[in-house]
């Protein structure tokens, strides 16, 4: 998973249901709402099938047998839940990661030593760099600004987070600051990850999904913090080999419809990326999202529940990959004039357990998604009806958002100790709460059944130039400038 959205994470003491403050049902959304809580409780099937998935698939990476295995299952999933489904097939450049290395020396010197290292996609297909290392901080634009002449023909090093004593007030995405190391002519990068561990990170260095000119590679954060200390006082030297596969290939989001009553030409999109990275099994990015998505869409199947809009379950392919199967299905709406029929998009990224909800750049929506909050509060205290209004980029919400389209999110709870595995080795089926999984599909199930049946939408698609400013206003102009996806032209 590319990431996205800054999540506050608290450690939550969960009290067992028995504990549960219920109050009388008023009216019949709160009838619906017991009746979902009733049924998610029993008979939830997300836990289940995520495990069986991580067992019998693994990774689902997108254009790998594993990921055209994950295609099927959740197509079967859904087919057996009652639904009309189908896939939307586009084409991708497949990246997968073969070989590399990493070896550093002092610069006068040949006495090389290999660091613990894994590639960050979309790196060459073949590559073999020797440069000198220079470090650039955090990697922001006043970063490399400082040090463009030394940046050139040298391999950049940073940060993928932003080190505390350094005051930065912001922070851009690894393929952004991979992009900015390009701009000012790096041969080669090397990101340090951010958990302590001697974790190493894997993901995108691309703003684009398509191949970057330059190797690009994650280490340790030990290994970084040691490495800095280093250039202190000495200058140092790496030989980044690898190999690598890219081809064209074809790779299908997952799409179940349940037809609106009253306005079925109004979608609403809830989805979450089904694919993953190859490191492990990609359980947590983004199995707890994709699978309480369908856990939700099998919930609404089983309660025979009707929603005056249409709604839409989607598992998107290739987000991790460049966002690929989200802007494939953007564009396809935007190509067939079916774009204005989405209304709100609902999107599930590596969180669970929800407290609230996230309306991106959209604070005019809290009254409406606080009134939903009190319903659920009364059937179950430990959601405590946050919300916020952060809108952030580098997941499946970003294409829609930029055509205009209101995007909401669940504002997740997930331990801090889940997180050390983004994009690692551990993020494997065993780092899976069953109740977390299970609490996303018993909330977000009577968030989207409001939301597909409010008389009135709490936010409306924006024009074109709406849009533009609303992007403005959020701080989102430079970094989809810095990824080519800056559509306004100034």
């Amino acid at each position: 998973m590319k990431k996205k959205y800054t999540f506050i994470f608290t450690i939550l003491l969960l009290f067992p249901f028995a504990c549960q403050t219920t109050k009388p049902i008023t009216n019949k959304e709160e009838d619906v709402f017991q009746k979902i809580n009733t049924e998610v409780l029993a008979n939830s099937k997300a836990y289940s099938t995520l495990g069986e998935a991580s067992k019998t698939i693994g990774h689902r990476l997108t254009g790998s047998e594993n990921g055209k295995k994950a295609e099927q299952y959740a197509y079967d999933l859904l087919k057996s839940y009652g639904f009309d489904v189908r896939f939307h097939e586009f084409e991708v450049e497949a990246w997968a990661r073969n070989t590399v290395s990493l070896q550093i020396s002092s610069l006068d010197k040949n006495e090389f030593v290999s660091l613990p290292t894994a590639t960050l996609a979309h790196s060459p297909v073949k590559s073999e760099v020797t440069a000198e290392i220079i470090n650039v901080g955090n990697g922001l634009a006043e970063d490399f600004e400082a040090k463009s002449a030394e940046v050139k023909g040298k391999i950049a090093l940073f940060y993928i987070g932003i080190w505390e004593e350094s005051g930065a007030k912001y922070n851009l995405h690894r393929s952004e600051k991979t992009a900015l190391a390009i701009q000012h002519g790096a041969v080669g990068v090397i990101a340090i990850n951010q958990p302590a561990g001697r974790i190493l990170l894997t993901g995108t260095a691309s703003v684009t999904g398509k191949l970057n000119p330059i190797p690009a590679v994650s280490i340790t954060k030990e290994d970084g913090l040691a490495l800095i200390e280093r250039l202190k006082t000495e200058k140092v030297k790496a030989i980044i080999k690898m190999t690598n596969k890219s081809e064209v290939i074809k790779a299908r989001n997952v799409i179940a419809t349940l037809k609106g009553t009253d306005l079925p030409n109004e979608k609403i999109i809830i989805g979450g990326h089904l694919d993953s990275w190859d490191l492990s099994t990609g359980a947590i990015d983004n199995g707890i999202g994709s699978f309480a998505v369908l856990d939700i869409a099998r919930t609404f199947k089983a309660l025979k529940l009707k929603t005056k809009r249409t709604i839409e379950f989607v598992m998107f392919m290739g987000e991790e990959q460049g966002l690929l199967g989200s802007r494939a299905l953007v564009e396809d709406y935007i190509k067939n004039n079916t774009i204005e029929q989405v209304k709100y998009m609902v999107n599930l990224d590596a969180t669970g357990n929800p407290s609230g909800v996230n309306s991106a750049g959209a604070p005019q929506a809290e009254a409406f998604f606080k009134k939903i909050g009190e319903k659920i509060k009364a059937i179950d205290s430990t959601y405590t009806n946050t919300f916020s209004s952060r809108a952030g980029l580098h997941s499946d919400h970003q294409p829609f958002m930029i055509e205009g389209v209101p995007v909401l999110s669940p504002s997740g709870r997930l331990d801090p100790v889940v997180f050390r595995c983004y994009h690692a080795d551990c993020d494997a089926f065993n780092l899976i709460n069953e109740k977390h999984i299970r609490n996303s599909v018993r909330f977000v199930s009577m968030i989207l059944y409001d939301l597909a049946n409010a008389e009135t939408l709490p936010v409306k698609r924006m024009d074109s130039e709406t849009t533009k400013q609303f992007l403005i206003d959020n701080g989102l102009k430079t970094p989809l400038k810095i990824a080519g996806d800056w559509k306004w032209g100034d």
